[in-house]
């Protein structure tokens, strides 16, 4: 495998050749699929993001992980999804390129919550905004321990 998506994760269009894998978000009806190496950072942070930003299961299905697919836009990058690093969250209600489509207060939540998980938000993006995504901004071999720090901060 040679193909890395645009954060620098190992991405494929053969799902179990990067370990994607379906995984339930605790506390609401969505399962969001994504590199297991990842799962703990990615469904963590949906979990929470569906408790205090807003639900995920509710509406329209718009929630999404894994996809093999260039980045919106190129024909040269390889999408963060590709690798199963990166989630959209309430997709139709956060449309690409849309800005202010949380309730103000909600922003520095979700942005101090990302920052938990190891994240990047896309709504703070430079250029076009992405307020539905967010990706793991951790390099592979930093996130192991990433995880177990964050599990014990979780635990206490």
């Amino acid at each position: 495998m040679s193909l890395t998506s645009y954060n620098g994760w190992p991405a494929s269009k053969d799902q179990a050749e990067i370990g994607i894998k379906s995984y339930p978000v605790p506390g609401s009806t969505i399962k969001l699929r994504c590199a297991e190496k990842v799962a703990p950072l990615l469904v963590g942070f949906a979990a929470e993001f569906h408790k205090l930003i807003e639900p995920i299961d509710q509406g329209a299905l718009d929630d999404w992980g894994y996809c093999f697919r260039m980045v919106r836009g190129t024909t040269d990058k390889l999408s963060n999804h590709s690798s199963g690093t990166a989630i959209d969250l309430n997709a139709t209600q956060h449309a690409l390129g849309k800005v202010g489509t949380f309730e103000p207060g909600k922003v520095p939540m979700s942005q101090a919550l990302a920052k938990k998980y190891g994240l990047t938000w896309g709504g703070d993006y430079k250029n076009r905004k992405d307020e539905m995504h967010f990706e793991v901004a951790i390099k592979p071999e930093k996130v192991e321990a990433f995880i177990k720090k964050l599990e014990q901060t979780n635990a206490n």
